[in-house]
């Protein structure tokens, strides 16, 4: 993906002092059931929600499977009910807006699968211009500039007269973001947009919403599944736990008070605060000493963590066990006795670990 920025629609689509915001005040969200005899009841799934995403700024919402992340963000775009509390959009009430009032202010894409029947790609996208339009439902030049700006931005300009059904998901995450673009709205939600992108595709959507969050004044809140992107990338995190709280603050912040780590260390994954990477987690580790320059040290350390093994600290003379970086992919292991095995590269190199 490229061009986060283009010049046509630069007037019309808002700037950094656009008022904006999304807020909540003791929102509970969950399901409202109704029983054979009529009686009415609910299923809170998150409950006393007081939380801040603030305009220009990227907010991420993090937690396991099941946690309530979709529900919450159904509840906030409108499509749930909420069963407590307030919502608001700059100040203003999500349940007293008028629906063309707020299709103006809040976009959503969802996971929900989307059926685009003859529609190209273009005009798929153009669907975000529809609050703006009016009882015609035609499109000016202003709306058709919006619409190229929107598939420029996220990489799918060339897919512009394809029939949209014919996309793969990947296209058509991309495709439907354009849309909640095209819209020009001052909250934008989306809910895994990246789930069905490539790593490159993946970080660079990602770094797209931050920038247009900045640089439109706009409120962006996505949920996402890719932890470590996210927590590098966003300026704020609403964190879902285990126990159903939430927790809010900058990404250091809640890597700093633990709660990364607990809501997703696991049995064999344990969360490393410093890296902000997951890495595999060992009850018992030989220590290992080796010798290797330092650009391939870091390779050698996850290479032997794959297999148990624990590289020792400078000094450290625990490590009875010894690898050798040689150059051009040559290791030589010496072992508890004094034996030693050469091997060529990486693979080999577990290999011959696992003979210890």
């Amino acid at each position: 993906m490229t061009d986060t920025m283009t010049e046509p629609v630069k007037d019309t689509v808002g700037g950094p002092d656009r008022p904006g915001g999304l807020t909540t005040q003791g929102l509970g969200v969950g399901y409202r059931t109704r029983s054979p005899r009529g009686r009415g009841a609910s299923r809170a799934v998150l409950s006393g929600l007081d939380l801040e995403a603030r305009a220009g700024e990227l907010t991420v919402l993090l937690g396991p499977n099941g946690a309530g992340k979709s529900t919450l963000l159904r509840t906030l775009s409108g499509l749930l009910p909420p069963l407590d509390g307030r919502i608001r959009i700059g100040g203003a009430d999500l349940a007293h807006q008028p629906p063309t009032t707020l299709a103006r202010r809040l976009a959503v894409v969802l996971t929900d699968r989307v059926d685009a029947g003859l529609l190209s790609v273009r005009e798929l996208a153009g669907l975000g211009r529809h609050p703006h339009t009016g009882f015609t439902g035609r499109l000016t030049a202003v709306d058709h500039a919006a619409v190229e700006w929107s598939l420029k931005a996220v990489g799918a300009r060339h897919l512009a007269d394809r029939p949209a059904a014919e996309l793969s998901d990947g296209e058509r995450q991309r495709v439907l973001t354009a849309r909640a673009l095209a819209q020009e709205p001052e909250v934008v939600l989306l809910d895994e947009p990246t789930a069905f992108l490539d790593v490159p595709s993946r970080v660079a959507l990602t770094v797209l919403l931050r920038d247009l969050a900045r640089d439109k004044g706009l409120t962006v809140v996505v949920s996402t599944h890719d932890l470590e992107l996210a927590l590098r990338v966003a300026d704020a995190v609403w964190l879902v736990d285990r126990d159903s709280r939430v927790h809010a603050g900058a990404p250091e912040d809640l890597i700093l008070n633990g709660a990364v780590a607990a809501a997703f260390d696991a049995d064999h994954l344990a969360f490393d605060p410093v890296s902000g990477t997951f890495g595999l987690r060992r009850t018992t580790r030989t220590v290992v000493t080796v010798d290797a320059p330092a650009e391939v040290l870091p390779l050698l350390e996850r290479a032997l963590a794959r297999e148990g093994l624990a590289v020792a600290a400078p000094g450290d003379p625990s490590g009875d066990r010894r690898v050798r970086w040689d150059g051009a992919d040559r290791l030589t292991l010496t072992g508890p006795d004094g034996q030693t095995v050469q091997a060529c590269g990486f693979r080999e190199l577990t290999r011959a670990v696992r003979a210890w």
